[in-house]
């Protein structure tokens, strides 16, 4: 299990920001409907809020705007972002982290009257349609004809999104340690070669390590995590320039290639994707495991 820097389990295993808010899952609405399957609302996050770990006897599915989503599902971290969200069926316990002044929006289904299931974690593609749709659920005055209507073209329309982004992570005690330096710190640049002699092992010995805990290599898993980062720093409102030294890269160039191999597009892209979504709040001058290069 990794931990922060402080030894506490982070549900979204980053360090802890100032003022960040933990809530329990109680906070999270779940009331059913006599008359329909789904339950839709959406409030504005204030504040860095954290979600301990829990599990709803309902699915949800849960997406943000102008923000991102962290959630800690045994070991895998799935970042929520602009265009997607994420399905978490009844009974599977996570954890999750959502920046300062997001849109999250949740979305309860009854799985006995749910039409289809999603057996694992799933990314949802968000489409306008579906988006229209859960918000016009999200009313307390339909009538029940007009509500089971809208359900019904829910049940149609909605479909896993092609790009999740999921990291895996080790669990494994000859790397735990440069998980938790590197989560505690991305920007952290040690070499392979240097992690080999401060452990007391070989780099052929973290490499297969890596492989057999996450299939991907040391520079992939970082390469990964640190996107997984900066799409967190970007909707918090930093530029490109910023996120690149903040995450360690020795040139922007580096960082938005790197970005671009596993989101498809830039970062710059994306900040005016999320700009477009909601406000800016801290402006600054200056499929799992896929998409990476060696």
């Amino acid at each position: 299990m990794v931990r922060s820097s402080r030894g506490e389990v982070s549900p979204g295993l980053w360090r802890r920001e100032a003022g960040t808010v933990v809530r329990r899952a109680g906070a999270l609405t779940e009331r059913a409907t006599d008359s329909g399957a789904v339950v839709a609302e959406f409030r504005i996050v204030p504040a860095p809020t954290e979600w301990a770990q829990h599990a709803h006897r309902l699915h949800e599915l849960v997406w943000v705007r102008g923000g991102t989503l962290t959630s800690r599902v045994g070991d895998r971290v799935f970042t929520v972002f602009e265009g997607h969200g994420l399905w978490m069926p009844a009974g599977v316990v996570h954890a999750g982290r959502a920046t300062e002044g997001a849109r999250f929006h949740s979305a309860f289904f009854a799985p006995d009257r749910t039409p289809f299931a999603f057996g694992e974690p799933k990314a949802i593609a968000m489409t306008p349609l579906l988006v229209s749709l859960l918000t016009h659920l999200s009313r307390t005055d339909l009538a029940e004809p007009a509500r089971l209507r809208a359900e019904a073209v829910v049940f149609d329309v909605i479909e896993p999104s092609e790009h999740e982004l999921a990291l895996r992570l080790p669990g494994d005690p000859r790397i735990d340690a440069i998980a938790e330096a590197l989560l505690d710190d991305p920007a952290d640049g040690r070499s392979l070669e240097e992690w080999a002699r401060l452990l007391g092992t070989s780099d052929r010995t973290i490499t297969r390590a890596f492989r057999q805990s996450t299939g991907l290599s040391f520079a992939q898993w970082r390469q990964m995590l640190r996107v997984h980062r900066a799409l967190m720093l970007l909707s918090d409102g930093f530029d490109v320039m910023s996120v690149s030294e903040r995450l360690g890269y020795a040139q922007p160039s580096s960082f938005i290639a790197a970005f671009r191999r596993v989101m498809g597009t830039t970062p710059g892209a994306f900040s005016g994707a999320v700009t477009a979504s909601g406000d800016v709040r801290n402006p600054v001058s200056g499929g799992e495991n896929a998409g990476l290069s060696a």
